[in-house]
């Protein structure tokens, strides 16, 4: 009796992310996804700059490359000239909450019918380690080597609360993938993304709090421990913002 194998949506070239890094488990949730919906043939990736930039790579559906942050509105051109297409940006806090902010913001306020995987690991994971816009206060990284200095840098963007004042959006939430537990809600979180935009609910956001063990400088092991007492404390999980249970009355 098989127990567990590989999703059928994943390709078989091994990943090339560091030991310890998130990416696996999140880019295992989403194939796990589309291959329970059934949704394989008609689903349509949108990779970006960034560590994911090779996910066109893991994904067994057709995937479009992006330009540095342009995924959303690159999803929305390719949703809008196959409405009947399951499409999907798989982004980092880099390229979403950065240089993408804006085509974010404004495809969540147009409710655009796509889904947005946005990996939080509050670092620059692909060029080498600098300051996020999610980088925490007084985190040291290559570019803050005294830590984040919030009355230089500001404070970091938290994308959930900000895209829940949105009247648009349909769906936000925020999960981890740091335990059996979170893991578990990670995936029916982003299960929910991809079924919201099948019944064509619209714009969809799933933020998944995440670990970079080699620009943190730590183990894998101690860098899902830096996660839970730092990260998940600034950052909340929990759902931000959810159309239809408020509708219900939920």
């Amino acid at each position: 009796m098989v127990v567990f194998q590989k999703p059928k949506s994943l390709t078989d070239v091994p990943f090339h992310y560091c030991p310890g890094c998130t990416h696996g488990i999140i880019h295992r949730l989403v194939a796990e996804t589309i291959d329970e919906l059934g949704i394989e043939g008609k689903t349509i990736g949108i990779a970006p700059v960034g560590c994911a930039v090779l996910a066109y790579n893991y994904f067994a559906c057709d995937m479009v490359e992006a330009a540095h942050g342009r995924a959303p509105a690159v999803a929305t051109g390719v949703k809008r000239a196959e409405p009947d297409n399951i499409v999907f940006t798989y982004q980092g806090d880099g390229d979403l909450a950065s240089i993408g902010m804006a085509e974010t913001v404004h495809a969540a306020t147009r409710n655009e019918n796509i889904t947005v995987i946005f990996v939080n690991n509050a670092i620059y994971g692909m060029t080498g380690g600098q300051m996020a816009p999610t980088s925490l206060p007084g985190q040291v990284t290559q570019t803050s080597p005294y830590g984040r200095d919030v009355n230089l840098c500001g404070y970091p963007v938290k994308v959930c609360e900000m895209l829940s004042q949105l009247d648009g959006p349909e769906y936000i939430e925020r999960v981890a993938v740091n335990s059996v537990k979170n893991v578990k809600a990670a995936k029916k979180a982003i299960k929910k993304a991809f079924q919201n935009q099948i019944d064509k609910k619209g714009f969809s956001l799933i933020e998944v709090v995440s670990s970079c063990p080699t620009n943190w400088g730590m183990t894998p092991k101690k860098a899902l421990e830096w996660l839970e007492e730092n990260m998940i404390p600034y950052y909340p999980l929990g759902v931000y913002k959810d159309r239809s249970a408020e509708k219900e009355g939920k």
